[in-house]
């Protein structure tokens, strides 16, 4: 489960962990209000439970109340990411020395938690391991035996802090690490972690998720929120409505494959090509004509998307299905992005007649499907 921004600063104060002044509005004058009452410039930032929202224009800093009234007004009823935005935080626009990145997730191949941090906060976690990989700093946590004193100041120094630094930041890390055991977090992140101007850490964003097999655990928590746990957006929703596995990635091609292993090992090949997936869309097992139909009219209401690959292996899924239901998303849609396909297995033969008929040709590898949606990506961008 998700929390808003708002909600985790909540449960960051109550443990300790600084965050700017400010609060929650859900309407211009409310926000207008809370910068009166900061009595400095602010910054006004959309409340939605996706990503990127500085890039969307869902952030804003605003010098006066009436700025950021102005500033509210055009955040609230934004859609970013497809998901509404309701309300607004308005918090003091810090005097920022550093941006410093912190985090803790779960490494389940080492079966321990991790903490993170980087002295160049600020920019996508992601992005950072790409450019910059040497300045991102791990350190394995046993949930045993928890995050020691030394190993939070250790771990500050490898960042690059020293002197009175390394003291308040090795406190942040364990106040974040309480946190985490506290309320069964899957992933925390702030980025950034503001390092001020006269020497304070603040976490001027907040990530904070909870594993959802321990809601029960947190009544008094979801009492207090007042909201069901859900932060899909519309083709979440729909993918999840008609029983598929669908996730959105940062690339151009969509991946729509029958099996979670098929559709990890597509996106695996089609990276290993040059290549970056849109999505991950698992149309399952058994799938007929409509389903699958249905499955490239999902991954289509994707802007990001500029080639589809569908890849599928005929079991209990019948690729003269699959065929026809290709077949009828082509021609009711009237697709205009490439799409690649390759199909082994049950009625593989007739599927690939009725392919044939239609004019869509086939591939009969994985890898050639890969390499050839590579190339015509290539040739549209």
């Amino acid at each position: 489960m998700k929390l808003f921004e708002h909600e985790a600063k909540d449960i960051f104060r109550v443990s300790g962990l600084p965050t700017p002044p400010g609060g929650l509005a859900r309407t211009p004058e409310e926000a207008a209000t809370r910068a009166r009452e900061i009595g400095k410039p602010v910054v006004v930032k959309a409340q939605v439970l996706t990503g990127k929202r500085g890039k969307a224009g869902g952030v804003k800093f605003a010098d006066t109340p009436s700025d950021a009234e102005t500033a509210a007004r055009e955040i609230l009823g934004m859609r970013i990411n497809d998901m509404p935005v309701d309300a607004v935080i308005v918090e003091e626009k810090l005097d920022i020395a550093q941006e410093i990145y912190v985090g803790i997730t779960i490494d389940r191949n080492e079966r321990k938690y991790v903490l993170i941090g980087s002295a160049a906060g600020g920019m996508s976690i992601e992005e950072l391991a790409v450019e910059h990989p040497e300045k991102i700093i791990k350190h394995h946590v046993d949930p045993g035996l928890g995050l020691s004193g030394y190993e939070a100041r250790n771990m500050a120094i490898d960042m690059g802090f020293r002197g009175k630094q390394i003291g308040p930041l090795a406190d942040f890390f364990m106040k974040l690490w309480s946190i985490v055991q506290v309320h069964d977090v899957e992933l925390t992140e702030i980025n950034p972690l503001i390092l001020t101007k006269d020497g304070r850490f603040l976490a001027a964003d907040a990530r904070l998720n909870i594993d959802d097999n321990a809601l029960y655990r947190h009544k008094k928590l979801l009492e207090g929120i007042k909201r069901e746990p859900v932060e899909q957006n519309a083709r979440e929703r729909e993918a999840e409505q008609h029983g598929m596995a669908y996730v959105e990635l940062e690339g151009n091609i969509a991946c729509i494959c029958n099996g979670a292993g098929l559709t990890m090992a597509t996106l695996d090949v089609v990276s290993l090509y040059g290549g970056k997936a849109s999505t991950f869309l698992d149309l399952g097992g058994g799938s007929d004509a409509e389903r699958v139909k249905m499955g490239i009219e999902i991954a289509l209401m994707y802007p990001q998307v500029k080639a589809v690959l569908v890849n599928i292996m005929g079991g209990i899924t019948r690729c003269d299905e699959v065929a026809k239901g290709i077949v009828a998303a082509r021609k009711e849609r009237g697709i205009d992005v490439p799409m690649v396909i390759r199909m082994v297995g049950t009625n593989e033969e007739e599927g690939q007649r009725i392919l044939t008929e239609a004019g869509i040709s086939f591939v009969r590898t994985m890898e050639e499907a890969a390499s050839k949606i590579v190339e015509l990506v290539k040739e549209v961008a």
